[in-house]
């Protein structure tokens, strides 16, 4: 018990070290920059230690039980030898975390009002409603088969680099013929993907199978899901906008 209050202690200790250079660039452009007091500053300190202690916590609970369990029934899916349930687990991984996240609600919502105002859907609570979510299953749809490309890839030792430049080829084509609305909020769900939810477990998924697959280096192959999360949105999504 000591030893565990110890760790969260020292974690704590951390997170508050990496958050500090935050805290001086805002501190110094509000008072030297600026030359004005914080407003509700009691609020703002406050506000600073749940902050410390979320990102603690969160920090906490990857290593107890995301990193594990996703390592865990990567490695156990493997050795059972069964790739169909291997692979439907990487597309529901895939898509389960993509479809929570909270960064890919808030900005499908965004793009919804913005496309509204622009006149290019109805402006309408249920046209708007239907439209994120709509690009919201598109992005996590996206994400699994992603992430299920990314399994193919450690399973038979394919080279990540020549993957990635294949893919991003294909977007830099569909941006060239995608409606120009849709070009900037495909490349955002790129980067809304490999967020708090998705990126624990997709890389424990990876480097999970890399460790129980004889020939694989979880160093080597265990990485690279992420980047394949991240490029896939973009090319669903513009297609998306092509289509919709």
């Amino acid at each position: 018990m000591v030893n565990r209050l110890l760790a969260f202690g020292s974690l704590l200790l951390g997170t508050a070290r990496d958050v500090l250079p935050i805290v001086l660039v805002v501190a110094f452009f509000q008072l030297a920059v600026l030359q004005q007091p914080f407003p509700n500053l009691g609020q703002t300190l406050a506000g600073l230690v749940v902050v410390v202690l979320g990102l603690t916590l969160f920090l906490q609970g990857l290593e107890m039980a995301l990193f594990p369990i996703g390592e865990f029934l990567a490695g156990a899916l493997a050795r059972k030898g069964s790739l169909i349930w291997l692979l439907l687990f990487s597309f529901g991984l895939g898509f389960g975390t993509t479809v929570a996240e909270p960064s890919l609600i808030a900005v499908g919502d965004e793009a919804a009002r913005v496309m509204a105002e622009g006149g290019f859907i109805a402006n309408a609570p249920d046209a708007m409603s239907s439209y994120a979510r709509a690009l919201r299953y598109t992005v996590a749809a996206s994400v699994g088969i992603a992430i299920v490309v990314g399994v193919f890839r450690i399973l038979k030792g394919w080279p990540l680099h020549w993957i990635m430049i294949g893919g991003y080829v294909v977007v830099q084509a569909l941006t060239v013929i995608a409606p120009e609305e849709i070009i900037g909020i495909a490349y955002d769900s790129g980067g809304v993907t490999t967020s708090t939810v998705t990126v624990p477990l997709v890389t424990a998924l990876g480097v999970g199978l890399a460790t129980v697959i004889k020939g694989r280096n979880p160093a080597i192959d265990g990485f690279g899901l992420i980047a394949f999360a991240s490029l896939s949105p973009m090319i669903f999504v513009l297609i998306f906008g092509m289509v919709f």
